[in-house]
């Protein structure tokens, strides 16, 4: 049922041209790597660039825009009768219910979670029967007058459509919604977490245009493929202030202006957003009647959204503008040549020869997947703790790694060392982590640096190898969890 979108000029719907090129010199800045951009308006596609590696059929996490699919699914549910904003938790789950149950308690709804306004103050325990923790945690305020960003209380909605239908959250949309907005259910994943419980807080993968299909449903007002898939009601909810957001941590302007169901409002009036960490965004403007779904790696995906509002909204006119070809050339001709930064190209160091051989650890631990998914003790091979050698092999331009931990097989990866990356594919339990680029270069001369990106789950990691007297120091500067100071990873490996 997939309906391709038309592409059309940017002027022909209103939008100029040299404006969107000063917007792409605001987003490619030093806060950002950019991967990926969409914008549509009146139904049609007048803009859309990858930056290299990253392309528009390739995966790419979408952290807690992931969110928005699971508010998705609860009023698709809705729409089909099997349950209703109001509905209490505990009369979804029976079994789980105390014997006195606290007012507050009594008042945790489907409408609470789904808003993030459930009274609770921290997240319950995910071990053990989780769902039981949820329903049964001792909560601070009233469900339905705070504001509590809640990851686990999205997880716990996915419990909901499987109690309520028998399905997966991912079969459930696969029939029910993906058809009719035109995604391919096959190209787009998401993860069971380790103790495997099925997440839908922040691990689906999918591509920009996925995103961009996904909110196009809430712009029609939950309509597609000539059918109303969401009602009208649910939409203009979940679409619209339902919680007071000003108290959540941080300064950014964004993330004070509401909550509606699995989405956040805009500081530009009536805009709101699906929201995933790290800029993975796919925004509605209605006033404009355009969407902007954008895929990157900020470290302050803020000024992402200040760019579109300060550059990008001006440039959108009421009327058709005239074809501007000279701005339309340089613009096709920047995205369909954008990339991301390229290598160090540093080949060369008279302590080369040095880093070859095998090494065995003695301090520390070691591993080289995908930033957020290495070392989990609970993900069987995963620890890292067990690597048992590692080795270095340095020819033709390329560094060879092997390692090997007693609980996995023999794992290599290949880093290009002239001024390009290697693609690789690791046999992780992670598919969606699979594909890795790799490079690697000499910082010092006792002192090689190795670069990952994982283009699948944006993340990459940069690790340092120096030399030491009987083998070799491999360090990683880790960022830690917010509100942390970062810290560093070190293995100590001898020479066998």
């Amino acid at each position: 049922m997939r309906t391709e979108f038309e592409r059309t000029t940017p002027e022909s719907v209103g939008i100029s041209s040299e404006g969107i090129l000063q917007f792409l010199d605001a987003l490619e800045g030093d806060f950002t790597q950019m991967h990926g951009l969409m914008i549509m308006r009146h139904e049609k596609i007048a803009c859309e660039g990858w930056w290299a590696p990253f392309a528009p059929g390739l995966h790419h996490m979408c952290n807690s825009l992931t969110k928005t699919y699971m508010g998705t699914a609860i009023g698709v549910a809705i729409k089909e009768g099997l349950l209703s904003l109001d509905d209490k938790l505990y009369d979804i789950f029976p079994e789980y219910k105390p014997e006195d149950p606290t007012p507050f308690q009594e008042n945790l709804t489907i409408r609470n979670t789904l808003r993030f306004s459930t009274g609770m103050t921290k997240f319950p325990s995910m071990e053990g029967n989780w769902v039981k923790n949820f329903i049964n945690l001792d909560l601070t305020y009233m469900p339905g007058t705070t504001f509590y960003y809640n990851s686990v209380a999205s997880t716990f909605l996915g419990k909901v459509i499987e109690k309520l239908t028998g399905k997966t959250v991912y079969e459930y949309l696969e029939e029910k919604v993906f058809p009719y907005i035109g995604i391919d259910a096959k190209n787009l994943d998401h993860g069971i977490a380790p103790e495997g419980y099925d997440m839908w807080a922040w691990r689906t993968v999918s591509t920009t245009e996925d995103n961009l299909r996904l909110m196009k449903l809430y712009k029609d007002g939950g309509v597609a493929g000539g059918e109303q898939l969401l009602t009208p009601e649910y939409v203009e909810l979940a679409t619209s202030l339902q919680t007071d957001n000003s108290s959540h941590p941080g300064d950014n302007p964004d993330s004070h202006c509401g909550y509606g169901f699995q989405m956040w409002m805009c500081a530009y009036p009536g805009a709101y957003r699906a929201d995933g960490a790290g800029g993975q965004y796919s925004i509605v403007i209605p006033d404009k009647d355009m969407i902007v779904s954008i895929n990157e790696n900020a470290m302050n995906a803020q000024k992402t959204l200040t760019a579109i509002w300060e550059y990008l909204i001006p440039a959108v006119k009421d009327d058709v503008l005239p074809e501007n070809e000279t701005a339309l050339k340089r613009l096709t001709y920047r995205l369909k040549h954008a990339c991301i930064a390229h290598p160090e190209y540093a080949p060369y160091s008279p302590c080369k020869e040095s880093f070859g051989g095998i090494f065995k650890a003695v301090e520390g631990s070691f591993d080289l997947y995908c930033a957020g998914m290495s070392a989990q003790e609970n993900v069987p091979g995963m620890t890292a703790k067990n690597v048992e050698t590692v080795s270095l092999d340095l020819t033709n331009m390329a560094l060879e790694v092997l390692w090997k931990a007693a609980d996995r097989t023999e794992e290599k990866l290949v880093f290009a060392m002239d001024g390009t990356r290697r693609f690789n594919t690791l046999h992780t339990p992670w598919e969606f982590a699979s594909q890795c680029y790799a490079n690697a270069y000499f910082e010092k001369e006792d002192t090689l640096v190795l670069e990952l990106l994982w283009p699948e789950n944006n993340s990459s990691r940069k690790l340092s190898v120096s030399l030491t007297e009987d083998g070799i120091r491999i360090s990683e500067k880790m960022r830690g969890r917010p509100g942390t100071a970062p810290g560093e990873k070190v293995t100590l490996m001898k020479r066998k």
